[in-house]
């Protein structure tokens, strides 16, 4: 065997939620491409169609389930549907999420309470959910998607809730790796920078905004999604990173430096 089949992904179901735009689909064609057979996990079902178009083009099976992350029973219900398609789940990539930009004082319940759900407790729901089948296939890969955000305060917009949510997952990431290494689960996170995704397009190239998320970094450009994501989840999915939980890798051009 040579070090790049190591991160070979032949057999192997990936589940990636929110994959039917921006940094979800972009991470499941990459994981398609390395091999594996896709779950697109998403709300928005015809988003999801396309992205499973652009996977079974690449040569591999795709399958969408329409799915609210923040709901316990339809994760639950997603879960069992991809087991009772494809048998088993080898990879799940935690990636849906949601924010807007909100001062701390202005901040309602509804909306604190709202942010969280998506970006911190469906992480958690998803892991529930897909580690017991893991534990009896004898492992798996969990990758739940961090940010930059989770250890940096963002000095363009004002998301205390988002802030967070993200923090949030990148300890629970180290609490899970610590729990279920012993079922070799291995669970880490990635902590992208400013990527450019249809979630932030609009604010994007504001002069003002540029000035701080491209101008102000050391890498002078946002992040691609397929191509500065596709490595990473690739890496952390596969059995190169087999010596390799509760690690938050970095994704962020430098910027944090």
């Amino acid at each position: 065997m040579g070090i790049l089949d190591f991160f070979r992904l032949d057999g192997k179901v990936a589940v990636v939620t929110g994959a039917g735009q921006g940094l979800g689909q972009g991470m499941a064609l990459a994981l398609a491409e390395a091999g594996a057979d896709i779950v697109i996990a998403e709300l928005n079902r015809e988003a999801g169609e396309a992205t499973a178009k652009m996977v079974q083009e690449r040569g591999r099976h795709a399958l969408v389930v329409k799915v609210d992350v923040s709901q316990m029973a339809e994760v639950n219900s997603m879960v069992r549907t991809v087991i009772e398609s494809w048998k088993r789940i080898d990879i799940l990539v935690n990636n849906a999420g949601i924010t807007f930009v909100r001062p701390a004082l202005e901040i309602s319940e509804e909306e604190w309470d709202k942010v969280l759900a998506v970006d911190l407790k469906a992480v958690f729901l998803c892991c529930q959910a897909v580690a017991p089948y893991m534990i009896q296939q004898g492992g798996g890969k969990i990758i739940n998607i961090a940010s930059m955000a989770g250890f940096y305060i963002n000095r363009d917009a004002d998301y205390a809730h988002y802030h967070a949510a993200k923090g949030g997952v990148i300890t629970l990431t180290k609490a899970l790796a610590v729990e279920w290494a012993k079922y070799h689960i291995y669970v880490n996170a990635i902590s992208p920078g400013f990527f450019l995704t249809p979630m932030n397009a609009a604010r994007a190239n504001i002069p003002a905004i540029r000035a701080i998320r491209v101008d102000q970094g050391v890498i002078k450009r946002y992040g691609e999604p397929y191509q500065d994501l596709g490595g990473a989840v690739v890496y952390l999915a596969s059995s190169a990173s087999n010596f390799v939980t509760g690690h938050n890798l970095v994704v962020d051009g430098g910027y944090a430096l």
